[in-house]
């Protein structure tokens, strides 16, 4: 679960940070990263979930 944490909160610093940058400069290119950052961390997170279920479903 730690590692979901920090996952967390590096998507979300680097998801605002590109949200800021995109409202400073106006260049669509910074949205975008923040939409690559967001999903690529979704999908990892529920990767780990999965993981994490499917663990505990071989243990019992």
């Amino acid at each position: 679960m730690l590692v979901l944490r920090l996952i967390g909160m590096l998507a979300a610093a680097l998801i605002g940070s590109g949200i800021v940058a995109y409202l400073a400069t106006r260049d669509r290119r910074y949205l975008v990263m923040s939409w690559r950052v967001g999903k690529y961390s979704l999908i990892l997170a529920l990767v780990i979930l999965t993981l994490f279920f499917l663990e505990r479903v071989i243990v019992l």
